[in-house]
């Protein structure tokens, strides 16, 4: 999984060399001795161990630079380590530099088989690929702090200086200062031109989820559990840490700092900083570093299936155990084109990605089976099923007809997003699986609402609000006709009649496309009310009648359908009341 480096912010300065020899507290046995970072003096050699291939941990040679003070939090200093390699073929030296999936790669005094454990890689030098490295302690590491985490380690002019005249790193360079080796959201299973667009469409929807979080298309993705299991959970190897796994795999991949009687400790700084938590926990297969010129190098890697859960999320690190799996919410999607067929699915383990990835699941389904974005047709069906707010199992379940000219993939889409997002928001509402399918054809004719036929004295008459409208009596049956045109012209009538209240006054008629209406679950706070909602919302085959009169009883509506494909559009029309029934003056304003 390839991560980018983002730069942090909080500004302080500092750079404290100390001296004395380096002290190593009990551990129980084939745990890690934390190393007091105070006791270490500059020159110092240390060791890291980091995966640049495969599963395999292999060493590096650092020198100590010295520490900042408070550098990553308060109370929480900076290690800073020198790690060039003068040999060119070293991976260092090709790389350029400390790589992204390198955050949590632990680093020793003396041989790292004696544990004798300093801390973990977790930043670099802002300014792009450098092989210094800030290192976060290991005595914090499984701390759990609570604090802000730090934005970026600044570097005053003369700790510039002194970095610029012991390493490769100019001046100018070091006074750049230290950016977080973070790993931003990383997601398999959908092309990066899709996931952009996809952003994109979000934001101008003001959609609830897509938009918030720092994530992008990358290169690497889910692997077999053969090429990596929890065997390779060792310090320095490959460690991965997902909100959701399988087609759509939002997750990071860095390094195991320690393994302690089945708790892993590594990273050392957040994956979310999400605190107490359920996050996947994952070997992975490391397949090259990538050099890069601008910004810091990276690991591509395959992450196999989850063998435990990072349950603390803190800025120090992420901890957690091998064993169980985290709770998750499944997503499965069907879709189905002229031959093709294929079923797809992913695991959800927080709650806060679940629309985000039935969204995403739908959409890659579809990219795969479809392999083009066109228009069309899909028979859809959805199925979300969980535990509400008293614990009680439901169900909410419904199937629709959706077109499109442009990109048929799009259309139910955002019916799954919104959906699963207000329900995965409601405290104590628990999802246990989303359960998408999806028929589609190459079909992309619409029906269009085009106008309204009344029947008066004995015939159809086309009804027009430059005029009176539509016409009636009190205590009479109204009866009217919707007007549909096909693609090809040919026309074609809904109608729809009620009777009018005895003490009825004059308002208004709403004809509307079911693809063009709203159903609205947002200001649901249940989810009963929310399954409500979904029952009483037209289909999009159908026409909805929407009649609003002073003094009549109440809103009539009546959904009128399915039609022969899905109908767009709206009008609306003045209704006259009076006791003659026929023309009146225009009602304003009613």
């Amino acid at each position: 999984m390839a991560s980018t480096t983002a730069a942090l912010g909080l500004m302080i300065s500092g750079l404290a060399l100390s001296s004395g020899p380096a002290q190593s507290a009990a551990a129980p046995d084939g745990c890690a001795s934390p190393v007091d970072v105070a006791t270490l003096a500059e020159g110092d050699t240390l060791t890291a161990l980091s995966v640049v291939r495969g599963t395999e941990p292999q060493e590096f040679t650092g020198t100590v630079i010295g520490t900042i003070d408070d550098g990553i939090a308060v109370g929480l200093d900076m290690l800073v380590v020198d790690f060039e390699d003068p040999d060119p073929e070293s991976p260092m030296s090709k790389a350029g530099g400390i790589w992204q999936g390198m955050s949590g790669s632990p680093v020793y005094v003396g041989d790292p088989a004696d544990n004798n454990l300093v801390g973990a890689i977790a930043y670099g030098l802002s300014w792009g690929p450098s092989p210094i490295a800030g290192i976060t302690p290991y005595t914090e590491m499984d701390d759990y702090l609570a604090s802000e985490s730090p934005k970026k380690v600044g570097v005053d002019g003369s700790t510039a200086r002194e970095i610029g005249a012991r390493t490769s790193a100019t001046r100018s360079q070091a006074a750049e200062g230290f950016s977080q080796l973070r790993l931003p959201l990383g997601v398999t299973g959908i092309s990066a031109r899709r996931l952009s667009d996809i952003q994109e469409l979000a934001a101008e929807r003001e959609a609830k989820y897509l938009t918030g979080t720092d994530f992008a298309a990358v290169r690497g993705g889910r692997d077999s559990a053969g090429r990596a299991g929890a065997a390779d959970l060792v310090p320095g190897g490959n460690l991965g840490a997902s909100f959701s796994y399988g087609d759509i795999s939002y997750a990071g991949v860095g390094t195991v700092t320690s393994v302690c009687a089945g708790e892993v400790v590594g990273f050392g700084h957040p994956m979310g900083f999400l605190g107490n938590t359920t996050l996947g926990m994952h070997p992975a297969d490391a397949l090259f570093v990538q050099p890069e010129s601008l910004g810091a190098p990276f690991k591509v890697a395959n992450i196999s299936p989850a063998v435990g859960t990072v349950t603390d999320d803190r800025l120090a690190g992420i901890t957690g155990m091998i064993g169980t799996l985290p709770d998750a919410m499944t997503v499965t999607s069907d879709v189905t084109y002229r031959a093709k067929q294929r079923t797809g699915s992913t695991d959800v383990y927080v709650s806060d990605y679940a629309a985000d990835v039935s969204f995403s699941q739908h959409v890659a389904n579809h990219d795969r089976v479809l392999d083009g974005i066109f228009g069309g047709t899909s028979a859809f069906g959805m199925s979300v099923t969980g535990t509400d707010e008293a614990g009680a199992p439901f169900t909410i379940a419904f199937d629709d007809t959706y077109v499109s000219q442009r990109d048929i993939t799009i259309e139910p889409a955002w019916e799954i997003g919104d959906l699963v997002y207000v329900l995965s928001q409601m405290d104590e509402v628990d999802l246990d699986s989303v359960e998408l399918d999806s028929a589609v054809t190459d079909d992309t004719d619409l029906l269009r609402v085009k106008g309204l036929e009344q029947w008066r004295k004995g015939k159809w008459t086309k009804v027009s609000n430059r005029r009176q409208g539509i016409v009636a009596k009190p205590g009479s049956m109204l009866k009217v006709r919707a007007i549909l045109k096909a693609e090809d012209d040919t026309l074609s009538y809904v109608p729809f009649s009620t009777r009018i209240g005895d003490r009825a006054r004059s308002g208004f008629l709403g004809v509307q496309g079911g693809a063009s209406a709203w159903t609205n679950i947002w200001r649901a706070k249940t989810v009963a009310a929310v399954s409500k909602a979904i029952e009483e919302a037209p289909r999009n085959d159908e026409v909805l009648f929407e009649l609003r009169l002073r003094r009549n009883g109440g809103r009539v509506e009546k959904s009128v359908g399915p039609q022969t494909s899905v109908v767009q559009g709206g009008k609306g029309y003045f209704v006259q009341i009076n006791e003659k029934g026929g023309r009146g003056p225009v009602c304003r304003g009613c």
